[in-house]
């Protein structure tokens, strides 16, 4: 014979089991990232950018579609690598200002000696540099070498030379120059710049302060890649929110 044992529970108590019961899905759910819907407002994720290197003899400023996306922070020795990451926009137009440490006024370097220079950036796109970007020299001196009376040639900036749609049709192409040739410092063998030259114009030695610029119309190393964010930024970088 059977004996069925009923056992009766208090009926605060199944509620909260039934609520327990309803709650866990979510619960277990609450620690995966919920994403909007691809029919919304889609965010960049760092997963989206890619890391930019770039090392210059001595200094350089870099412009990225018209935007200042960064600046050496030490103006000569030691040469410094510059590490950054960036969200890239394709079309992309790369802008660089590059400088050696020369004196404004003769040209020559740590008193009568002449210096010399070189750029070298890779991204992580696949993008580097080499003999197919644009150079102009601004800053050139001493003329003919004459460290004993010397005199520069400049001139001055370009307006907007750093924007996207400047005209540097007219400007010659780099000239690129072996490792041995630039001798970089420490800093340099610490990075990955494999894929990539060092460029400046045809004269490495007088040639002081150069302005370079490419234009990437797609990633080398992905092609098809599509933009896959809908935001812009929010933040206003202009420059400081005038007084009134």
């Amino acid at each position: 014979m059977k004996t069925t044992v009923t056992i009766a529970l208090p009926l605060v108590l199944i509620g909260s089991m039934l609520i327990a019961m309803q709650d866990a899905p979510r619960r277990q759910g609450a620690g995966k990232q919920r994403k909007p819907p691809q029919d919304g407002i889609v965010k960049p994720e760092m997963s989206d950018t890619i890391r930019v290197a770039g090392y210059a003899d001595n200094w350089f400023a870099m412009y990225i579609n018209g935007k200042l996306v960064a600046v050496d922070s030490i103006d000569f020795l030691p040469h410094n690598v510059v590490a950054i990451d960036i969200l890239p926009e394709y079309p992309m137009t790369i802008a660089v200002i590059a400088k050696d440490n020369a004196d404004p006024k003769t040209g020559c370097e740590y008193g009568r000696s002449i210096g010399d220079a070189g750029l070298i950036l890779k991204f992580a796109d696949g993008t580097v540099t080499d003999a197919s970007w644009k150079a102009k020299c601004i800053f050139h001196g001493p003329i003919e070498r004459k460290t004993d009376e010397p005199k520069v040639r400049t001139e001055e900036l370009p307006a907007y030379w750093f924007a996207v749609d400047f005209d540097d049709s007219k400007w010659e192409n780099a000239h690129e120059y072996t490792e041995e040739r630039i001798q970089p410092k420490q800093p340099f063998y610490e990075h990955d710049f494999k894929g990539a030259k060092w460029i400046w114009t045809g004269d490495l030695d007088l040639d002081n302060t150069v302005l370079f610029r490419k234009k990437i119309e797609k990633p080398s190393l992905n092609p098809d890649a599509k933009r896959r964010w809908t935001t812009k930024p929010d933040i206003d970088t202009a420059g400081p929110t005038p007084v009134k």
